[in-house]
């Protein structure tokens, strides 16, 4: 595997067992603040960086699928470590499998990973402070007004749209 920067980057689930590698960087980074995610989580916000699922390998341990229901109603599928169920990284949106959304917290190196965007901060919790450094939307957002040309034309090409 060539290294270029600090990809390839590894990750793992809260007991060690499921290892992963994420290939290279991520299309975009998602820090999302909507209620659903604050109680799928435990937490103020989730923290996901999309990339290709065919840029992504398990290097170790074995993982499970959990399907769950979205606040789209379209659902998600969870990819957990069978052993300790930490979340991964999940398949929903239009990319469906094509994308994966790896939670930034497994990561050996997180800080590699920040926001691009902070979405459905109209829900988000008062004393989250957000700055203007990162843009900050109250709902989703078209791809096209804060994806770099890059990212959407790896986005499309992963999802054959």
């Amino acid at each position: 595997m060539k290294k270029t920067g600090d990809f390839p980057l590894e990750g793992m689930c809260s007991c060690g067992a499921a290892k992963f590698c994420k290939l290279q960087k991520p299309m975009f980074v998602h820090c999302c603040h909507c209620s659903w995610c604050q109680r799928e989580t435990g937490s103020a916000f989730a923290v996901n960086a999309l990339i290709e699922s065919s840029k992504l390998r398990l290097l170790d341990g074995d993982v499970e699928v959990t399907a769950l229901p979205s606040n789209s109603g379209a659902g998600q599928n969870i990819i957990r470590c069978v052993a300790c169920k930490s979340a991964l990284w999940s398949h929903y949106g239009a990319a469906r499998d094509k994308v994966a959304f790896v939670r930034v917290g497994t990561l050996e190196k997180p800080n590699l990973c920040p926001p691009d965007i902070h979405v459905y901060t109209s829900t988000k919790q008062q004393w989250v402070k957000l700055s203007d450094r990162t843009p900050v939307v109250e709902e989703f957002y078209r791809r096209s007004t804060f994806w770099p040309a890059e990212a959407i034309a790896r986005y499309k090409s992963a999802a054959g749209t």
